[in-house]
């Protein structure tokens, strides 16, 4: 399986899944267009400009650069400002805390100088507490190890390690947007499975890695940073089970015809040299499930939802309305049962019952 995985790519690199890559395995578990890719390690950027529908997301230089600014705030005098968060979120009685900056020792020490601290500390078990800011934790993504570089400071204290999670969208009146709170607990859910597999391979219990992130965010605009816990334990949930699918992708791969490869072997220019129609044609052989949510989170979304709205599928719809149409794949065949131009086949009648009544009701609100 991992030779017919390494001819799907091509003979190019497999690609390595940051913390974001990971995440999004989480936002739509039931694709296998995406777990085929990502089993593969194929570029998906790469193959979504390369077959003309790139994907319209990614930060500014002026978000990248006030994320930076806000992060820095957070954690300077050794994470002073990021401690009298925590005492107050968690009810800390502790005056001061240590601080280890994992980077300090350069970038090829930086993992097996994270493993060190973490595993001391987990040996330790005083009351202790103590700041790692950029650890450099590792996760096996179907056969192949991915190392996350986050933003994050992994903080441990009495034994138990927690997550902070620093964002610079801002938290308004105590609200935040429900969207970027979601991606930052999928993405948050990532370090907490890493740091959780990185103490199970130490020996250690992964439990003692809490399910509660810190989400640390501005408050109102301003640079005042505000922090909360959020509970990971549902994206921890859908992102093994995606995993794990991942792992058993050889099922996936065994539908598909024989010679079908996503190859995007570059030329002395790095120009793929396979036809952009070729690769398209190829990844329509695998199946996808497309939402309107992926338009934030996968590259492929554009690509994909090009596929769903020239097939007519419910899936342009959105997740709720797709899923409450279970065994109305398309919106003509939606469209007709609610008009009752054709006869709900087996299975269909408790949802062409509701769509007439919907169709109905609209009529009636338009007089």
């Amino acid at each position: 399986m991992r030779r017919r995985l390494d001819e799907l790519r091509g003979p190019v690199p497999p690609r390595a899944h940051d913390a974001r890559a990971i995440a999004a395995l989480a936002a739509n578990p039931g694709c296998a267009r995406r777990a085929v890719l990502d089993a593969a390690g194929v570029d998906k950027d790469l193959t979504a400009r390369h077959v003309g529908f790139p994907a319209p997301f990614g930060q500014s230089q002026f978000a990248i650069t006030r994320g930076n600014v806000f992060e820095a705030l957070v954690k300077e005098n050794g994470c002073a400002e990021l401690l009298r968060l925590l005492r107050e979120l968690l009810g800390l009685s502790i005056a001061q805390v240590g601080y280890q900056d994992v980077e300090s020792v350069g970038s090829h020490l930086r993992h097996s100088h994270t493993r060190a601290l973490i595993d001391r500390a987990a040996r330790e078990g005083d009351d202790a507490a103590v700041f790692y800011d950029h650890p450099l934790l590792s996760l096996r993504i179907a056969g192949q190890t991915s190392y996350l570089e986050p933003d994050v400071v992994a903080f441990q204290v009495g034994g138990r390690f927690h997550i902070v999670e620093i964002k610079s969208f801002a938290v308004i009146d105590g609200q935040a947007e429900p969207e970027k709170v979601a991606a930052a607990a999928r993405q948050a859910a990532v370090y907490v499975l890493a740091l959780r597999a990185l103490l199970a391979d130490l020996g250690h219990d992964p439990e003692r890695v809490s399910h509660d992130v810190v989400l640390v965010c501005p408050e109102n605009f301003a640079n005042r940073p505000v922090a909360t816990l959020v509970d990971v334990r549902r994206q921890l949930a859908v992102l093994r089970r995606q995993l794990d699918r991942m792992t058993r992708v050889d099922h996936l791969v065994e539908e598909l015809p024989p010679g079908v490869t996503f190859d995007l072997a570059p030329d002395a220019e790095g120009t793929p040299t396979r036809p952009a129609r070729e690769v398209a044609g190829a990844l329509r052989q695998v199946p996808a499930r497309y939402a309107p949510d992926c338009l934030s989170t996968c590259d492929m979304c554009m690509f994909c939802r090009d596929e769903a709205r020239c097939g007519g599928s419910t899936d342009q719809l959105g997740r709720q309305v797709r899923d409450q149409l279970g065994g109305v794949s398309g919106v003509a065949e939606a469209l007709a049962l609610a008009e009752g131009a054709v006869e709900p086949a087996e299975g269909q009648e408790e949802i062409a019952q509701l769509l007439r009544l919907a169709h109905r009701l609209r009529e009636e609100c338009l007089g």
